[in-house]
């Protein structure tokens, strides 16, 4: 389905609802080093509950080995620096989303490895800071699945 990459994530909390939200879509979980905690910690433990046992979390030391150990049709990067909207991007399964951690977001090094185009933001009011990490991911995955006519979900009001 789709990859949600978290890049140094930093609050146990909101990568356990992350773990459920990649359960419940079928999307598959990729966490970079260093992490701000670790993964037997009881909030993450707590967020994800019986959605999603921690060995389902793909574990790797940078982003290069991530990409390459994964087969991925287009790598997207969010940040609220990029000029495209996610909105009018078109999504497809095996697509990437890379989100920077909750303090510092996408190092520059990370946002100059996926291409200008590639680059987008969820649109929001210019006087706002950000959006939490896991509302952010909830966002892009729902609009990516929803392009895509919620591929393999259990519901069969979308046949309606």
């Amino acid at each position: 389905m789709f990859h949600i990459i978290l890049y140094n994530p930093e609050i146990p909390p909101n990568t356990g609802n992350i773990l459920r939200l990649c359960a419940n879509t079928g999307a598959k979980l990729h966490l970079i080093k260093p992490l701000g905690f670790n993964l037997n910690d009881k909030h993450l433990k707590r967020a994800g509950m019986d959605y999603g046992e921690i060995n389902q979390i793909n574990l790797y030391n940078n982003i290069d080995e991530c990409i390459k150990n994964n087969k991925v049709s287009e790598v997207y990067a969010l940040t609220k620096f990029a000029n495209e909207n996610a909105y009018k991007k078109s999504f497809v399964p095996n697509d990437a989303f890379i989100f920077g951690n909750e303090t510092s977001g996408l190092p520059k090094n990370v946002l100059e490895k996926v291409i200008n185009k590639n680059k987008i933001r969820i649109p929001m009011f210019k006087s706002s800071r950000s959006l939490n990490l896991s509302n952010s991911v909830s966002i892009i995955l729902y609009e990516a699945w929803r392009q895509n006519n919620f591929l393999k979900a259990k519901t069969s009001f979308l046949d309606k």
